[in-house]
C-alpha cells in the first residue's frame, strides 16, 4: 500500500491554512506543508517544535489533520515549550482549531518510540539534535511517509544529509523546495 495523492483535499487544506495564517507576517511555507500533509491523506502527522519557533507550519499541520481526519502530535522538550506552543496556536490562528496532542520529552527518541505508523513528519534543522533524534527514531507507516526538514538549506555548514539522517531506510525521492528564503527538504520514505 502506498500514499495516494488527493488534489481536492490538498487544495482545501492549502486555502484554509492561508485563511488561518492571515494574521501572521510570515506564513513560513505553512500552506505548502499543509497541502502536502492533507493531500497525501496522512493519518498520523508528527512534528517537533522548540520554544521560540515560528508557529505557522504548526497551524498548517493542524489544518491538514482536520482535512485528512488525522492525529496531529507535536513533540516538545518541556512544559514551558508545550504551553508556548499551545498558546501560540490558539492566539495566532485566524480560525478556530482543535489543539494537537503534545508529548513532552527531553529525549525525542523516547517520544518517537511511543508513536507508531507516522505518515508525515516535520522537523526543523535549526535544532539539529532534536531533528536528528526524531529522524533516527521515527517508525513510519506501512504506506511509507513524507518527511519535511525545514531550514536544512545550508547543508554544507549545517551538516544535514538525508542519507545520514535516515540511515538504513529506503529513500524514494528527495526534493529541495526554495520557499520563503528557506529550503524545505522533502523525502518519500519506505
Amino acid at each position: 500500500m502506498k500514499l495516494v495523492w488527493s488534489p481536492e483535499t490538498a487544495s482545501k487544506a492549502y486555502l484554509d491554512t492561508v485563511k488561518s495564517c492571515e494574521n501572521l507576517e510570515t506564513p513560513d511555507a505553512a500552506e505548502l506543508i499543509a497541502a502536502m500533509a492533507a493531500g497525501w491523506n496522512a493519518k498520523l502527522i508528527v512534528e517537533t517544535w522548540s520554544y521560540g519557533d515560528a508557529i505557522a507550519s504548526s497551524i498548517g499541520l493542524n489544518v491538514a489533520s482536520q482535512h485528512a481526519n488525522a492525529r496531529h502530535i507535536c513533540i516538545v522538550q518541556n512544559s514551558r515549550t508545550e504551553s508556548a506552543y499551545l498558546q501560540a496556536i490558539q492566539e495566532l490562528s485566524s480560525s478556530p482549531l482543535n489543539l494537537p496532542e503534545t508529548i513532552i520529552s527531553e529525549e525525542p527518541e523516547n517520544a518517537m518510540r511511543e508513536i507508531q505508523g507516522i505518515d508525515f513528519l516535520v522537523v526543523d534543522w535549526r535544532h539539529k539534535e532534536l531533528a536528528a533524534a526524531a529522524l533516527r527514531s521515527a517508525t513510519f507507516g506501512s504506506r511509507g511517509a513524507v518527511v519535511v526538514c525545514r531550514n536544512g538549506y545550508s547543508r554544507s555548514s549545517s551538516g544535514f544529509s538525508w542519507r545520514r539522517a535516515l540511515r538504513s531506510r529506503e529513500v524514494v525521492r528527495t526534493v529541495t523546495l526554495p520557499v520563503t528564503g528557506d529550503r524545505q527538504h522533502v523525502n518519500g520514505v519506505n
